[in-house]
């Protein structure tokens, strides 16, 4: 007996589409500024290791076992970053619980653990592990590496990269985006926030992730500014302190006459007119610290004197305390004595007779002798 006709309706459409359908193209561009502190954290990590682990003995030292224990440590730190998601989802009770937000953290972390498991039974002494000689060894070690080359930044960084991505399950380090087409994930390259841009200030090498570029302006060594305190000057943020505080015209200093009583601070570049516009005060300081016994009502008609006879402008080119301090003393003496005004003896006769009065007072059994006076 044939079997039964069936037909069959193919949808082309859908074959096609299957037949067309490949595995998504990812975007694996990173935040470089996380990759790169990372990065750093990996040499310290290792020279640590290596240092431990050979603390105490005759024929080993940090050398011999770098570069086995560098395999070890990203064979370590890439299965913990691979499980890191699924610990995180266990410790802190479920996917959406609060974890650490940042990555360079939870490798040092790893990289701590990783130390831990490599010392000794010497170097797990409590006070080798507090001693400065520890911290020296393990410094020199790792500036040793530096200079022969033996795990180079660029190395360390393709590390860094696949280490994030692993505990960057949240992508907020790293871009996420798929695309089918080839084209498509080359067009989205230019306009990934992730792509690495070069710094636009003049002299400045770094690079960094485009979405980094306000965070790098805002402290980047080689951007010109106008200067803080409000000159004309344009200058690099690394010469804005030194500026300030040498050369700038509007440095805030003390008056030249401060020693003698104007406390007045102010711009560099308005002395010259602060000293015009208070060359009276400025005089009368000084015939204060002349005539420390003269009356200040005394002072000030003096000083109109000295002005009189010497014009203002001549006494104005005097703008630092000790020439103006010698033609005041100058033009002082050629007037002779101050003569007291009878303002100021009736004053002075006024403070007697109140000082009496305060002294009666006080002790009234002296009255008698007081009149008798």
């Amino acid at each position: 007996m044939d079997p039964p006709m069936v037909d069959i309706e193919l949808n082309h459409e859908k074959i096609e589409e299957a037949k067309e359908e490949k595995p998504l193209l990812c975007c694996h561009l990173l935040d470089l500024e996380v990759v790169h502190e990372i990065a750093q954290v990996l040499l310290p990590g290792l020279a640590s290791a290596c240092v431990d682990n050979t603390t105490g003995g005759l024929f080993t030292g940090p050398a011999l076992v770098a570069v086995d224990m560098r395999s070890e440590m990203v064979d370590y730190l890439t299965g913990r970053s691979e499980t890191y998601v699924a610990e995180s989802v266990v410790e802190e009770g479920g996917p959406d619980a609060e974890t650490c937000n940042n990555p360079t953290e939870i490798i040092e972390d790893f990289v701590d653990d990783f130390v831990s498991s490599k010392r000794n039974m010497f170097s797990r002494v409590s006070s080798w592990l507090l001693s400065d000689r520890r911290e020296d060894k393990i410094d020199d070690f790792v500036q040793e590496m530096e200079t022969s080359g033996f795990w180079l930044l660029d190395r360390r960084q393709i590390i860094a990269k696949i280490l994030l991505k692993n505990i960057d399950f949240k992508n907020n380090f790293h871009c996420d985006m798929k695309f089918h087409k080839a084209e498509e994930l080359t067009g989205h390259f230019s306009q990934c926030s992730y792509r690495s841009v070069n710094c636009m200030n003049e002299g400045c090498s770094a690079s960094f992730s485009a979405l980094q570029r306000e965070k790098h302006d805002s402290v980047c060594l080689f951007k010109v500014l106008p200067c803080e305190q409000n000159c004309p000057e344009n200058l690099m943020r690394h010469e804005m302190d030194r500026h300030c505080i040498t050369v700038c015209p509007m440095k805030l200093v003390n008056c030249p006459f401060f020693t003698v009583g104007c406390k007045s601070t102010i711009p560099k570049c308005t002395i010259e007119q602060h000293c015009t516009d208070l060359l009276h005060s400025h005089v009368m300081y000084i015939l204060q610290g002349i005539h420390k016994e003269v009356a200040k009502e005394d002072l000030k008609h003096r000083s109109e004197q000295l002005q009189k006879v010497s014009s203002v402008t001549k006494l104005t080119n005097f703008r630092d305390l000790r020439s103006l301090t010698l033609a005041v003393k100058k033009l002082d003496a050629e007037l002779g004595p101050i003569e007291k005004t009878v303002s100021s003896t009736a004053r002075a006769d006024d403070k007697e007779k109140t000082d009496l009065s305060t002294h009666a007072l006080a002790e009234p059994e002296n009255l008698s002798e007081i009149s008798k006076t």
